[in-house]
């Protein structure tokens, strides 16, 4: 005789959900990660509602706190699209921030030399003209290796990030070290003349219409492209996209270098619009903070506004917490991590279901 128990099973959905539904569950997770970041707040002793009001208020509450906080969001949101494209190939381009970086020793090549000599709309092309050539190539490397000889991705792209560093600190204390009065042994890289410095809109340089720019185009070429369309062919299953007569190495170096040339070009604007010097800390942790950028907006360039945004927001009113309320200023990465959490754990429902059925047993 056979008895009916009840068993749990897994599977991946067969029919798509509905995009609001989907949307809804997403904006839910982000509600739920915040309440989680409140208890742990309430654990530690700290008021959820005016830590969460102070965040708020420290990002948004003057015109000089929102333009920081669009500062911050810039390089942010710039990454998130230079790396779309590569994760839609399912390349796990985890390089980014030595593609800034390199992007960033060419831009500042032609600042420290002809800052003098250049007239700002001859210098500020060449600068960025170079740190596009200059991030391409570096994420070029690794892009060859793995269409020539299928090397891990993200093991060679990590390791590159260390590499172009290190390049950096031998800049700072060796060729590009401030030599002017107080400045041998600073291990420091002398400031941008102006005319190496973006100009500015609204209070803000003018490196947020760039990426504004920049996420319309990308788009346009990720979702209205052949080149777009062989991505996504590519992602999907690269012996399929063989198999169809594509060119799959050439189409992942190509792909590779795009996604470094933009890296490049946020490189580029961070050295001339915000910082005006170079230095190995240059890619600030953007290059690993944007991959939650791109992962949280499903690799939508629209989305990525919205959620850079949000984390600008966290990063910036954090501090603000840390001076007003002695709240931790790591608060803002925890906020992060649980945001990221949550949304990975909706994408699991939101791609499979679990179903309960009831199984026979001898």
């Amino acid at each position: 005789m056979r008895n009916a128990l009840p068993g749990i099973r897994l599977a991946k959905r067969t029919d798509a959900m509905n995009p609001a539904i989907v949307w809804l569950i997403r904006v839910g997770s982000i509600i739920l990660a915040l309440l989680i970041g409140s208890i742990l707040l309430a654990a530690l002793g700290y008021s959820p509602v005016d830590t969460f009001a102070t965040i708020v208020k420290g990002a948004t509450g003057t015109p000089v706190y929102i333009r920081q906080t669009i500062k911050i969001a810039i390089p942010l949101l710039g990454c998130a699209l230079a790396i779309a494209p590569c994760f839609k190939m399912r390349f796990w381009n985890i390089g980014a921030e030595g593609q800034i970086t390199a992007g960033a020793v060419g831009a500042t090549f032609f600042a420290l030399n002809f800052a003098d000599s250049m007239s700002p709309y001859l210098l500020l092309p060449i600068m960025c003209i170079s740190a596009i050539v200059c991030g391409g190539i570096w994420a070029l490397i690794p892009g060859f290796f793995k269409a020539k000889w299928n090397t891990n991705e993200t093991l060679f792209t990590l390791m590159m990030n260390y590499i172009i560093i290190g390049i950096v600190r031998w800049l700072q204390g060796g060729p590009w070290e401030n030599n002017g009065p107080g400045g041998k042994g600073s291990q420091k890289i002398a400031m941008f003349g102006d005319a190496a410095k973006l100009p500015t809109v609204f209070g803000i340089h003018c490196g947020w219409i760039i990426v504004i720019v920049l996420t319309v185009v990308m788009y346009v070429y990720m979702n209205h492209t052949k080149q777009g369309f062989e991505i996504a062919v590519i992602g999907d299953s690269a012996n399929t996209a063989r198999y169809a007569g594509m060119n799959v190495g050439r189409i992942m170096m190509r792909t590779m270098f795009i996604s470094g040339a933009i890296s490049g070009l946020v490189g580029f604007i961070i050295v001339s619009g915000a910082d005006h010097t170079l230095t190995a800390e240059v890619a600030g942790g953007v290059g690993f903070t944007a991959i939650t950028v791109a992962w949280l907006a499903q690799l939508n360039p629209f989305a990525m506004i919205i959620i850079a945004s949000l984390l600008a927001i966290l990063e910036k009113g954090a501090l603000t917490a840390y001076r007003q309320l002695n709240v931790p200023a790591t608060i803002a990465e925890i906020l992060t991590g649980f945001i990221l959490l949550c949304m990975l754990g909706c994408e699991f429902f939101v791609n499979y279901k679990l179903s309960v059925h009831r199984r026979k047993e001898g």
